[in-house]
């Protein structure tokens, strides 16, 4: 399959399955060393894995994205407190109903061609079906400002590391109904994961 033959209504987005780990790897690394210029996709795979692996995983929120029966994209929801000071400390996942999106990834043969937005139009939709009170994302704000986020700090959340310190609108957020973050101020810590 070569890009010029994606029909994006073919598109199933359904929850990662075990079997679906090999491919899910092979795909985030090429994603990652073919589409960015800041990681070849080792420490993201490292960060899926952790993420898998601790209380804040959530696998109704990890998914998938096939086009006949191919894997293209990979993307997830997990649990995510938010610090009350800059230096981190927060609760377990038992006390937050925000959820972090990360990471996303398409595959490197399917690149721009409208794959990430409509994967994440639908786990958006089902984040808010689960109950969730906002969505943090840390990324490209010119593409995730498209599906509706906005700079955190408007919601006065604020980054404590990576790009956001420089660019503050690569650190964003999204309510998942209007004022559902009024309540919900504070910090993003990665402090939880090592490959964060």
């Amino acid at each position: 399959m070569t890009a010029q033959e994606i029909n994006i209504e073919k598109l199933i987005i359904r929850p990662e399955m075990h079997k679906d780990y090999k491919d899910i790897v092979s795909l985030v690394l090429r994603s990652f060393r073919e589409g960015t210029d800041y990681s070849d996709g080792t420490d993201i795979v490292a960060l899926i894995e952790e993420i898998r692996d601790s209380e804040f995983y959530i696998p109704e929120l990890s998914f998938v994205a096939e086009i006949d029966g191919q894997i293209v994209g990979h993307f997830l929801f997990s649990r995510f407190p938010l610090s009350n000071a800059k230096n981190g400390g927060h609760g377990g996942a038992n006390d937050t109903d925000i959820v972090m999106l990360a990471p996303v990834s398409v595959h490197a043969d399917f690149l721009r061609q409208g794959i990430g937005k409509v994967m994440l139009k639908k786990g958006i939709e089902k984040v808010k079906e689960m109950g969730y009170r906002g969505i943090i994302v840390e990324g490209n704000f010119m593409f995730y400002n498209t599906v509706g986020f906005r700079t955190s700090s408007e919601y006065e959340i604020y980054p404590v590391s990576g790009w956001p310190m420089t660019e503050p609108r690569c650190q964003m957020c999204m309510e998942t109904y209007e004022g559902s973050l009024e309540d919900r101020k504070g910090y993003v810590v990665y402090d939880m994961y090592y490959n964060a």
